[in-house]
């Protein structure tokens, strides 16, 4: 028996996780491929003339099995990889991809769905229903289902060959991260805080070394980079993790970069746009290419300024080591570290005790009961990985979703963090709750403890979650995330706001061993410190951004490097800041074109967030219930049901300005 394709009959019907085999999948996909494609046929060969239900509603319901079987494999792949799972991700994305072009150039299909476009104002439709047709119609379009003959052909080899490589990218992303660590001896380790010491020790042992080591992961590389007082060591660190996917192996992703970005510009031009960038941005909030810049540059020159300052700062300090040069990419983070501690008296290692895992999980939690209602209650798996824990949330007593954490690196697991569904929240058919999975990779310990900025990852991703637990609409099409992708940050970045709430740290910030509270003046000094180093966090995440647009709003580079190489000169990038994420491992672009020109919606997302933020506390309470519940109304558990300008509008009464997103990074000019 296939798990996969048997009835789900655990609580909530989960996926019978310790029943499903990998070598299930491959017939499971066939079998719903299959299933999917005799659906659409018959929807596309109906005879009856075309109606809501049995076109846009059969349409949502067609696929039922196969979102299934993709909702447990596609975690996996992304979570827990192993050779098989990778090698049946490089034979899908090609099956998928064409399973997706013969949905949209089905002729009958879309002539079907055209028609009720035409006769939309006669169709007596909900307002969630005529945004539903109107975004399947500007999908099947913006997929060429107008393109004829040899357009048509080409399009559907263009994005299949974009599905490959966005795989691959990633593969090879993963390959380079997993393979590579550092050994350290005991005399590596002097200056090295106990809770560095002890990852190292824990990521040396999941590698199978007999002592401790520095792995590519951001949670053990970062502090590293931050106490380690052997220069030779974080710069052999440092060059290792930004060199990714550039070694020149078998893992290099440059090439990979330069033909994605040539086939991006072809799909665009098969479309009738002048660019990728005018393509990607014609449905989100931004538009255009010059809107996106326009931002990005109003943030970068106080930015940089900024962290020019900072920088000579820190120069000052590396000459005083003894050290003659400039300061380097990998002294930044050393000597910022020693600077936050003598002008904020704030020492990292001193503060990772009071923010364990298990206390930031319950501050979380606490705020989302205390904003929505919401209730937690831990439950049994297995799920799919040891390290997973689950919880039903309710509320009222009733069931909103299972949450899933998977919070540790390990080296099946891709880098960065992020939020997912297992299953989305629909009411067509049958109320279907969702199964909301939040991934993280920190490092393991007993107990893990979190840098600061760690627990705001967590709260970022719990944002994304909340966004998807709370949804409220009929059709999957419009559930939770899916949203301008300008927009889909905004409740991520906005939870972020509560990590910042005294009363929440005073509450839930508590030592691991004693359960005393972080003390009164360490909690002010941490939250005084909330816009340190705030010119390097912002230059490395724009200079990205601003590399990510120019690749994408006029003919595609050649060489990819040259041209990051120019971009970055022609905005004066600081020489010891890199990007935060340079082209040969810049997965969100280039694993697949979702963040593709949209890598700066987390920076057009903070001009809301910053905005929505101060909207509570104008209501003057952090969870003053009236604004809790216009948030939860108007965004949370509105998907895509209007646009995101409209959405945000009923929220707040307007569209906000960048003043307090530069105000919120400490980076406003002097009057």
């Amino acid at each position: 028996m296939n798990a996969l394709l048997t009835d789900w009959t655990a609580e909530f019907s989960l996926p019978p996780f310790a029943a499903i085999r990998d070598e299930d999948f491959a017939p499971a996909f066939d079998a719903a491929l299959t299933q999917a494609r005799e659906n659409i046929a018959k929807i596309a060969e109906d005879p009856a003339v075309p109606t809501f239900a049995n076109t846009i509603e059969a349409l949502e319901l067609s696929e039922a099995l196969l979102d299934r079987v993709s909702g447990v494999f596609y975690n996996l792949a992304g979570a827990d990889a192993n050779d098989t799972r990778e090698a049946l991700m490089r034979d899908l994305a090609p099956k998928m991809s064409a399973f997706s072009s013969e949905i949209t150039n089905n002729k009958a299909l879309f002539s079907r769905i055209e028609a009720l476009w035409q006769a939309r104002q006669t169709l007596d439709l909900t307002a969630e229903q005529a945004r539903v047709l109107e975004l399947y119609r500007q999908m099947f379009v913006r997929s060429g289902a107008n393109l004829e003959g040899a357009a048509a052909d080409r399009l559907t080899a263009v994005k299949s060959r974009l599905a490959v490589l966005g795989t691959r990218f990633s593969q090879n992303l993963l390959a380079d991260e997993r393979d590579w660590f550092m050994p350290l001896t005991e005399a590596d380790l002097a200056g090295l805080p106990e809770f560095v010491i002890a990852s190292a020790r824990a990521a040396g042992a999941e590698k199978g070394q007999p002592g401790p080591v520095v792995t590519l992961s951001r949670s053990l590389i970062v502090p590293f980079l931050q106490f380690s007082p052997r220069r030779p060591l974080r710069e052999k660190a440092y060059e290792a993790w930004v060199a990714r996917g550039a070694n020149g192996n078998a893992n290099d992703n440059r090439a990979i970069a330069a033909e994605i970005l040539a086939l991006r510009e072809e799909r665009a031009k098969l479309l009738g746009y002048q660019s990728f960038a005018d393509f990607k941005l014609e449905p989100e909030m931004a538009k255009t290419p010059a809107a996106v810049r326009s931002l990005l540059m109003r943030v970068w020159q106080p930015a940089r300024a900024k962290a020019l300052a900072d920088a000579a700062i820190l120069e000052t300090m590396l000459h005083g080591d003894g050290i003659s040069g400039p300061l380097e990419p990998w002294d930044w983070r050393y000597y910022s570290e020693k600077r936050r501690k003598a002008e904020h008296d704030l020492d990292e290692a001193a503060l990772k005790p009071y923010l364990s895992l298990d206390a930031m999980l319950a501050a979380q939690f606490d705020c989302a009961g205390r904003l929505f209602g919401l209730e937690f209650r831990e439950i049994a798996g297995p799920f799919y990985h040891p390290d997973v824990r689950g919880w039903d949330v309710t509320r009222n007593g009733a069931h909103v979703a299972v949450f899933l954490g998977d919070y540790f690196a390990r080296g099946s697991k891709r880098s960065g963090a992020w939020c997912s569904a297992m299953r989305s929240q629909k009411k067509l058919g049958q109320d279907t709750r969702p199964i909301v999975v939040n991934v993280c990779n920190f490092a393991k310990g007993e107990p893990a403890l979190l840098s600061y900025d760690d627990a705001r990852t967590l709260f970022h991703e719990f944002g994304h979650a909340l966004h998807q637990m709370l949804s409220n609409v009929t059709y999957g099409f419009i559930s939770g995330t899916s949203v301008a992708r300008d927009f889909v940050e905004l409740p991520s970045q906005l939870y972020e706001h509560w990590l910042e709430v005294p009363e929440v740290l005073e509450k839930h910030a508590r030592h691991w061993q004693t359960g005393e509270a972080m003390p009164a003046d360490l909690l002010q000094r941490l939250l005084a410190a909330g816009t340190y180093d705030q010119g390097f966090a912002t230059v490395e995440f724009v200079a990205s951004a601003l590399v990510d647009l120019a690749f994408h709003e006029g003919a595609a580079p050649a060489d990819p490097m040259q041209k990051q190489a120019e971009v970055l000169e022609g905005i004066g990038m600081p020489r010891a800041i890199r990007m935060r994420h340079a082209t040969p491992h810049f997965a969100h672009v280039f694993s697949g074109d979702g963040y593709s020109s949209g890598y700066y919606s987390y920076m057009w997302s903070e001009v809301m967030d910053a905005d929505a933020f101060a909207a509570f506390e104008e209501a003057g309470s952090a969870f003053d219930p009236e604004m809790a519940k216009r948030l939860e109304t108007f965004i949370l558990s509105a998907g895509g049901s209007q646009p995101a300008e409209e959405l945000y509008t009923q929220f707040r009464g307007r569209m906000p300005g960048v003043e307090p997103l530069l105000k919120g990074r400490g980076l406003l000019e002097p009057v």
